[in-house]
């Protein structure tokens, strides 16, 4: 008991200090009991129990002795690694003890290095010294190679002059580097003073060097030599402009020169001011042409010469052909807007739309074939800007439309004249009447369009617009010298002779120009006539033929005056008059084309029937008894049949004719029972909407025998039936104005009035 309360008392300290080995020593315990339950669950297999402790007591055996050989070389290992350290320790003990004696030493010696100092000063005067020996000749020769320099550069040896002009640059610009790096910068003002010379060497090469480049076209012509000398030069400023700023510690003065940039300056200034900054030209018609012409030309060659000759004498890096070639465009672009700030005419407006739009970019000039294809003219942009192509455009449709109203305006004052002429106006194949008048207005319009659609369809189709407002507010112009000239008839119907046949003409140039304006316009889609302009038109024929119908009118009143009348009614031959004026006006009306005939000849049937109707109703005449009604009935018919079959024979259909108003007229007259007018004027007032009861009333009296209460009657009847005019009726009786009715009281006219 007292052993295991000691075992226990021992165990619990290690089980304390390694409880991984405790824990490790029962999972294997426990392994090896289930291995052996396993193997040894039956009792036969007991017999093998020896031959299973011996081999695994060899195997512990091996294991063991391999732990043994591991860790005798750790602990082998460990002892090297330890003596290692001893000798290392000794080692950093030794030369600490040295390091501490050196220091000892280095007091000791401080004193001693004061001395040096000195020393150091010297050297350093020493050296400076040495370097101004060194240099002392080139010094003393600077003067002399300045003489030297500039008498090359007056016999233009410009590599030699520009080589000795860097070794004296070089040679200043050490000793102002070597003065900057010491801070001796109050010495630098006396070291640009001695080298004062190298800026009129600089300015005097430069000057050489620009005047060489200014002549470059020319000179890679006939001495390309001294252009690629030129280029040579400004090659060796930019590299040591480049390797000064690189080093950036020290720039001295006249740097960067920037020589490159100055030669494309110059460039661009010479091609400038050779053909952009002349003495001012004609800017109008034949000079503006010259003009163009020659700087087509010379721009052509000069990039001509540019590609084939200049390239080969400079670096590909100048990309020399696009810098010429930006900047013909670049001045050609402010140039153009220089001549355009001027007060153009329509042609010199036209050159230069033209000339931008057109030769431009054309293989006469930027895309000529041996320009291509370094020289992308689409790659330049525009000449001229979108909004200075409209504008430019707006400003020619202007001049053109001054230029086209003053020429219509002369040409209307020539037709005008012609109005009055002794003779009959021309005639075409068919016979009918004519002018010059449409050919020539449409000409000059057609000829305007097709000018402009050389240029761009957005100036065509300006102008085609401007064309049609022309020709608008020109048919205003000519019905304002229609009214004129009928006003000059009406004083004397003599003049002019022929007045019927000019307005006749008028009308077939109407319908000239009507048929001709939706030929301006080349593309069909936009060929349509804009309704002002056909209203213009209808206008134009409505007043011709209004004058026209106003003449017939004239020669139809003395005979209408005379109706109605006793003597009319008792056979009398004013119809037959009628007819014959009607008739001659029908033959003048033959010499216009049909459509316009049949309109004349329609509006002559209404003017008649409405002139007829309105002799009727103007109250000279009241039947006394049924037999004058009956008399007035058949004259009635035989005047309107007598006018119809005219008419017919004319060409105008009866359903085209309003003389049915008259037939219609009739059965109201020839209406034996007065009792009966109200649905006969009922009737009538149905296909005469227009009609009024004065109109209906004057009939009434026309009749003679209607009594108070059948008119009154009647009236009543048309007020409790209004009608309302369709839409495509043609009004007849709203036309014919019936006499006020005499004030049944009345004192002498004089007082009345």
């Amino acid at each position: 008991m007292g052993m295991s309360a000691e075992g226990e008392r021992a165990a619990s300290p290690r089980e304390e200090e390694w409880p991984e080995a405790e824990k490790a020593e029962k999972l294997a315990r426990g392994a090896a009991l289930k291995w052996a339950s396993g193997v040894f669950y039956r009792p036969e297999k007991l017999e093998g129990l020896g031959q299973y402790r011996n081999r695994e007591t060899q195997r512990n055996s091996s294991i063991q002795s391999r732990l043994k050989s591991t860790v005798q070389s750790y602990l082998e290992g460990v002892s090297v690694g330890l003596e290692q350290l001893r000798s290392a320790a000794r080692e950093v003990q030794n030369v600490s003890q040295d390091l501490g004696a050196a220091r000892w030493a280095l007091l000791d010696s401080a004193d001693r290095f004061q001395g040096f100092q000195q020393m150091r000063v010297l050297m350093a005067e020493h050296m400076q010294l040495a370097s101004v020996v060194q240099v002392l000749p080139q010094l003393f020769s600077v003067h002399e190679v300045f003489s030297h320099t500039l008498q090359l550069l007056r016999e233009q040896n410009l590599l030699e002059a520009h080589a000795e002009l860097m070794m004296m640059e070089h040679l200043r610009d050490n000793i102002l580097s070597q003065l900057h790096l010491r801070g001796l910068s109050s010495a630098q003002a006396t070291v640009l003073s001695y080298f004062s010379g190298l800026q009129e060497l600089n300015e005097s090469l430069a000057k050489q060097l620009w005047d060489i480049v200014g002549s470059s076209l020319q000179l890679v012509r006939d001495d390309p030599a001294l252009f690629v000398t030129a280029v040579r030069i400004i090659e060796r400023e930019e590299k040591i402009d480049d390797t000064l700023l690189l080093e950036a510690t020290f720039l001295p003065p006249g740097r960067p020169k920037g020589w490159r940039q100055k030669f494309y300056h110059v460039l661009q200034e010479t091609i400038t001011g050779a053909h952009f900054r002349t003495t001012p030209m004609d800017a109008e018609g034949s000079g503006l042409a010259r003009h163009l012409a020659v700087l087509q030309k010379d721009i052509v060659s000069n990039l001509h010469v540019v590609k084939d000759l200049m390239v080969q004498c400079v670096p590909a890096h100048y990309n020399i052909l696009s810098i010429c070639t930006t900047t013909y465009h670049q001045a050609l672009t402010s140039h153009l807007q220089d001549i355009l700030r001027e007060d153009l005419d329509k042609q010199a407006l036209f050159l230069l739309l033209e000339w931008a739009l057109r030769v431009y970019p054309s293989p006469d000039m930027m895309g000529h074939p041996d320009l291509l294809p370094e020289v992308d003219v689409s790659a330049l942009g525009p000449l001229m800007s979108p909004e200075l192509v409209d504008q430019t455009e707006r400003k020619y449709v202007v001049k053109v439309k001054a230029s086209v109203l003053e020429w219509m305006q002369r040409t209307l004052e020539v037709e005008f004249k012609e109005w009055f002429r002794e003779e009959e106006p021309e005639t075409d194949h068919q016979g009918f009447f004519q002018s010059a008048l449409p050919v020539i207005v449409m000409q000059m319009l057609n000829e305007n369009i097709q000018v402009a659609s050389l240029i761009t369809d957005s100036l065509q189709q300006k102008v085609y617009n401007m064309a049609l407002e022309e020709l608008e507010v020109f048919l205003g112009r000519l019905r304002e010298a229609l009214v004129q000239c009928g006003k000059e008839h009406q004083k004397d119907r003599a003049t002019p002779k022929y007045y019927v046949s000019y307005l006749l003409a008028m009308l077939n140039n109407n319908l000239a120009l009507s048929s001709s304006v939706s030929s301006l316009h080349s593309d069909t889609a936009r060929r349509e006539v804009p309704a002002s302009l056909q209203a213009a038109l209808d206008r134009t024929q409505k007043k011709t033929c209004q004058l026209l119908l106003e003449e017939l009118l004239l020669d139809l009143q003395p005979l209408c005056l005379q109706l109605p009348s006793r003597k009319w009614l008792s056979g009398s031959q004013l119809v037959s008059s009628m007819c014959e004026v009607i008739d001659k006006y029908a033959k003048d009306f033959s010499r216009v084309r049909k459509p316009i005939f049949m309109l004349l000849l329609t509006e002559s049937e209404l003017l008649v029937t409405s002139q007829y109707l309105r002799a009727l109703m103007q109250k000279k005449m009241v039947c006394k008894s049924k037999e004058e009604r009956g008399q007035l009935c058949d004259r009635l018919l035989q005047d309107a049949t007598q006018l119809r079959e005219l008419f017919c024979g004319l060409g105008l259909d009866r359903s085209q004719q309003s003389l049915e108003a008259v037939f219609a007229l009739r059965e109201l007259i020839c209406l034996k029972d007065p009792a009966l007018l109200s649905l006969e004027v009922l009737g009538f007032t149905t296909k005469y909407p227009d009609v009024s009861d004065e109109h209906i009333s004057t009939l009434l009296d026309l009749r003679g025998d209607v009594s108070k209460e059948v008119r009154h009657m009647v009236l009543e009847m048309m007020a409790q039936h209004p009608q309302v005019l369709p839409k495509s009726y043609r009004p007849i009786f709203s036309t014919i104005l019936v006499p006020a009715p005499e004030l049944p009281f009345c004192l002498r006219k004089g007082k009345c009035a």
